[in-house]
């Protein structure tokens, strides 16, 4: 039967029934030694009871927290939790003149989402600047998402006479937050229910998933897709705060894929990394009852929801396209249904196959009536 731990009223109970029995003595009196003993014996027991709850949930991962969570993970994974990158760049500066912007010069203007806190970034060499816009190589001081992206603006944080105090950022490769107790713990146990063998399409996707300084939410292993000895191996990067659709940029696929040749059995005949293609589903509502902004948005989460569940690219073997994966109206419908503010809709779409190998079912366009 399971396990229950009493309460302390219980214990209490208990301990002085037992006090009783072993003495054979009556009643105990309201703060008589006896009572305050048993009564602090059974406090002491509790706080053990307590420990060997919570340690209870500590010896499995799926229940683990995060210190625990952290040994489990440094048992079963070749490296542990994934750590918070910096995000890095490049940003541009005018003067009046020809005038020396210093290394470790500090800019900085863009928040933190989750503290509301400032981001600094630092400069990384001295560089002279002119008249015209001259770029300036940036790193951020504290590690995690900035969620900028080109064409945002920093200042400096301390003026320098003669340049101009805002720069406008060129290009920036966004940092990534610390790995998540959630993501860590789906690693870990995929690693326990899905063991090594040498090379498995599990295999490949599990280290995807363990790429140090990509943000990989999902992927997906085709085996044979481009031949005989081949594998094929797409992911998504939905997390990044700068990355809506989720897709994966050239320098991730890049980094996955050197990841890989790291960790990949060296006898296959070629590996292939690459981004999944976006399909749009479209579709149209009416009758949507309460029809309102509320309800509109969240059949737009509602959906998303689902499609990040059941989406898979479609692929093929030896060159020969697979039954590719369909998004039936079915799913969509589900989705929708599962909205509790929702009392009714007419939902007008067609079942939608995945036309080709790579393409990846996401929302497109929904029209009301």
């Amino acid at each position: 039967m399971p396990w229950t731990t009493p309460s302390l009223e219980d214990l209490r109970n208990t301990n002085r029934d037992n006090v009783q029995s072993q003495l054979r003595s009556g009643p105990m009196i309201p703060n008589s030694v006896l009572r305050v003993m048993a009564d602090a014996n059974a406090g002491l027991g509790f706080l053990t009871l307590l420990y060997i709850d919570w340690l209870s949930k500590q010896l499995l991962p799926d229940t683990a927290e995060t210190e625990w969570l952290d040994r489990h993970a440094s048992i079963w994974l070749s490296q542990g939790r994934k750590a918070a990158t910096y995000a890095h760049g490049t940003i541009t500066f005018t003067s009046i003149g020809s005038v020396t912007m210093p290394s470790g010069t500090i800019v900085s203007g863009a928040v933190d989402s989750l503290t509301n806190a400032i981001i600094d970034f630092s400069t990384q060499s001295d560089v002279v600047i002119g008249t015209t816009p001259t770029s300036v190589s940036i790193v951020a001081t504290t590690p995690g998402s900035t969620g900028l992206v080109g064409g945002s603006t920093l200042a400096l944080k301390v003026g320098i006479a003669g340049i101009n105090g805002v720069g406008t950022i060129t290009s920036i490769t966004d940092g990534i937050e610390e790995e998540t107790d959630d993501g860590l713990r789906a690693r870990v146990l995929d690693r326990i229910r899905q063991p090594p063998v040498g090379g498995s399409a599990e295999d490949y996707v599990q280290w995807t998933f363990a790429t140090p300084s990509v943000s990989v939410t999902r992927a997906w292993c085709s085996p044979l897709e481009m031949g005989l000895g081949t594998v094929t191996i797409r992911f998504m990067t939905d997390d990044l705060a700068n990355n809506i659709v989720g897709f994966p940029s050239h320098a991730d696929v890049n980094l996955v894929r050197d990841y890989l040749d790291t960790v990949r059995p060296v006898a296959i005949k070629d590996r292939f990394v690459v981004s999944p293609v976006p399909e749009p589903i479209d579709f149209a509502i009416t009758n949507l009852s309460p029809d309102s902004v509320a309800n509109r948005n969240a059949v737009i989460v509602a959906v998303k929801k689902m499609l990040f569940e059941r989406a898979a690219p479609a692929h093929a073997i030896n060159g020969i396209e697979q039954p590719a994966q369909t998004i039936y109206r079915a799913w969509v419908s589900e989705a929708i249904s599962s909205i509790p503010t929702i009392e009714s809709f007419t939902l007008i779409m067609d079942d939608h196959p995945m036309p080709y190998p790579g393409s990846l079912a996401v929302l497109g366009t929904v029209v009301y009536g």
